[in-house]
C-alpha cells in the first residue's frame, strides 16, 4: 500500500505508511478492547448484584474502566501500531476536525457527553433516573449512549449528549435506599384521622421499608373540594423493591379502609369537572 501523505496548509508532513497488516492489527485491538470492556462490565455488574447494599461502590468503576480500556486501545493503535509522530498526529487531527464538522458532530457530542458523565457523575449504573418521558434503572453507561430499563422491562438507549441539554431526576443518587410515594383518595366525610393512622401503620410495617432518624416515614393529608388526599412517603430498603413496596402498602391500606368503612370519593349529583388523578 502506498504511503499516505497528510498535511495542513503548506507544511511538509512526513508520510504515514499504512500497511494492510497494520490496519488489520488495529481492528483486532479495537475488537479485543470491546470484548474486554463488555466482559469487565458483566463481571462487575454480577459482583455488584451480590453485594446488595454496597453494589454502588462497584458499579461506580464500570464506566471508568471502560473509558480506560478504550483509551488504552486508541493509544496503542495511534502511537504504537501506526507509529505516528506528534506532527502527524496534529495533521490527522485537522482532518478529523474537518470530518467532524461535515457530519460527525453528533457522534462527537455523544463522546464528549460520555466523558462529562464519567467526570461529573450525575448518575451511575444502578441509579433510578427520570429523563423526559422515561424513568428506570441505569444498566450501562457507554462512550456514545446510556441504557436504562423501565418498570415495564423496556430497554431505552439514550444518546449521551441528551443528558447535557435536559434536566435529570435521580431518585437515589448512588444510595441503595430510595424514597417511595403512595397516594390514596377518600371522601370528604371519611374519618381522616383513622385514614392517616392506617396509611402510617402500613408504611412502617412493610417488609420493604427502611426507617431511621434520617429516613423517616411520613404521611401528608391534603384537602380538596370533593375528596381528601392521603400521601404516604417512606424509604425502601432497596430501590429495586420500589414497586413491591407500593403494592404491599396499597393492598393493606385498601383492605383496612374497607374494614374501617372509609370510602373512596364520590362525584356529586350533576358530576364534577375535577377528579382525582388516576
Amino acid at each position: 500500500m502506498n504511503p499516505l501523505q497528510v498535511g495542513t496548509g503548506g507544511e511538509a508532513v512526513p508520510p504515514v505508511a499504512i500497511e494492510a497488516g497494520t490496519v488489520l492489527n488495529a481492528l483486532v485491538v479495537m475488537v479485543v478492547a470491546y470484548v474486554v470492556a463488555r466482559g469487565l462490565s458483566f463481571v462487575l455488574t454480577t459482583v455488584a448484584d451480590r453485594l446488595e447494599h454496597h453494589r454502588f461502590r462497584v458499579t461506580l468503576l464500570i464506566p471508568l474502566l471502560k473509558f480506560l480500556v478504550y483509551g488504552g486501545a486508541l493509544y496503542l493503535v495511534v502511537r504504537i501500531l501506526f507509529k505516528l509522530t506528534s506532527t502527524q498526529l496534529v495533521a490527522i487531527s485537522g482532518l478529523l476536525g474537518a470530518a467532524i464538522g461535515l457530519g460527525l458532530k453528533d457522534l462527537l457530542a455523544d463522546l464528549v457527553g460520555g466523558v462529562i458523565l464519567v467526570l461529573e457523575q450525575p448518575y451511575q449504573v444502578g441509579d433510578k433516573v427520570g429523563l423526559g418521558d422515561h424513568y428506570g434503572e441505569i444498566t450501562d453507561i457507554g462512550l456514545r449512549s446510556t441504557s436504562l430499563v423501565t418498570p415495564n422491562d423496556t430497554l431505552v438507549v439514550v444518546p449521551n449528549f441528551v443528558f447535557l441539554n435536559q434536566s435529570i431526576s435521580n431518585a437515589n443518587d448512588g444510595e441503595t435506599a430510595m424514597l417511595a410515594v403512595v397516594e390514596f383518595y377518600i371522601g370528604v366525610d371519611a374519618d381522616v384521622g383513622r385514614a392517616h393512622e392506617i396509611v402510617e401503620e402500613a408504611l412502617v410495617t412493610s417488609p420493604y421499608v427502611y426507617v431511621t432518624e434520617t429516613h423517616p416515614a411520613t404521611v401528608v393529608v391534603e384537602d380538596d373540594l370533593y375528596y381528601r388526599t392521603i400521601t404516604g412517603k417512606a424509604y425502601v430498603n432497596d430501590l429495586r423493591n420500589e414497586f413491591a413496596f407500593k403494592s404491599d402498602v396499597t393492598e393493606r391500606v385498601l383492605a383496612a379502609f374497607a374494614e374501617a368503612g372509609i370510602e373512596s370519593p364520590r362525584a356529586p349529583a350533576g358530576g364534577i369537572d375535577e377528579r382525582p388523578p388516576e
